[in-house]
């Protein structure tokens, strides 16, 4: 079922961009569908946290609604040059104008996090907002993000894992005859949707979001823990491969995530 998923959608390393679908005639690409369909939700779902979760409450919901146009630039703009700047900075080095092609594809995570978080630390300087309580509610809603952005990259036939003859194993159109871990759909499992139940339930059960930072921890340690454990099954990427004690570039940025994580769950304990 996998396979024809793959070939009905098509595959970014195949035609040199990233693949979408057509409504009334209008080529949506998948990256920017989920980009959109995951500041939506998560903003909704933030908007529900702060009116039945929060207690002694210094974040209004329009304080969210301004702050979506900042997460978004945040995000592009973060991945994008953290892309650049981490997997491929030969390449653009050779072609500079082609950073600014976003349509075919080249996004960081930790480059869009640090983008994301540099525009909290803005906007909540700016609002005089509480930091820590302002990025437990992003971090929060984060996994929603992650998942859509996984299962895009699955659909894309992009970011494969490693040969595999496992039964659920598959064959991506770009990645030769050989079967494949689908590691996108690892990460997708384990950070988008074990990451948001895990935080959900502890939000509920233990009143997390009365304390900052608690949220904030739990998500940089386990989206860094999470990632660490996929490197393994996802493949190195080509221009890059094994740096260190094969260790891919993946996990080397999210070791200091990892730490950051640690640090924010001790100091809040």
């Amino acid at each position: 079922m996998f396979d024809k998923i793959i070939y009905l959608t098509g595959s970014a390393c195949s035609i040199g961009k990233t693949v979408g679908f057509s409504i009334f005639t209008i080529d949506i690409r998948w990256y920017a569908f989920a980009y959109i369909l995951g500041l939506i939700l998560g903003q909704i779902y933030i908007k529900i946290l702060l009116k039945t979760k929060l207690q002694n409450n210094k974040i209004s919901p329009q304080n969210i609604e301004k702050f979506l146009l900042w997460a978004m630039l945040g995000i592009l703009l973060g991945g994008r040059i953290g892309y650049v700047l981490f997997y491929n900075l030969d390449f653009y080095l050779s072609y500079p104008t082609k950073i600014f092609y976003l349509w075919q594809g080249g996004m960081s995570f930790h480059g869009g996090l640090i983008g994301i978080l540099l525009a909290m630390i803005i906007f909540c300087k700016k609002y005089k907002i509480p930091f820590l309580s302002f990025t437990d509610l992003i971090c929060a809603a984060a996994p929603i993000g992650i998942f859509l952005g996984r299962i895009t990259n699955f659909l894309n036939g992009e970011l494969w894992g490693r040969p595999s003859n496992l039964p659920w194993a598959i064959n991506f159109k770009c990645a030769g005859d050989i079967t494949r871990h689908p590691s996108q759909l690892y990460e997708a499992f384990l950070e988008g949707i074990i990451i948001f139940t895990i935080i959900y339930f502890l939000i509920n059960k233990l009143k997390l979001l009365n304390y900052p930072g608690r949220i904030t921890g739990l998500f940089c340690f386990l989206y860094a823990l999470f990632r660490i454990i996929i490197e393994f099954f996802r493949e190195p990427d080509a221009q890059i491969g094994f740096i260190m004690f094969n260790f891919t570039m993946g996990i080397i940025l999210s070791l200091p995530l990892l730490l950051i994580g640690m640090f924010l769950l001790i100091k809040n304990k």
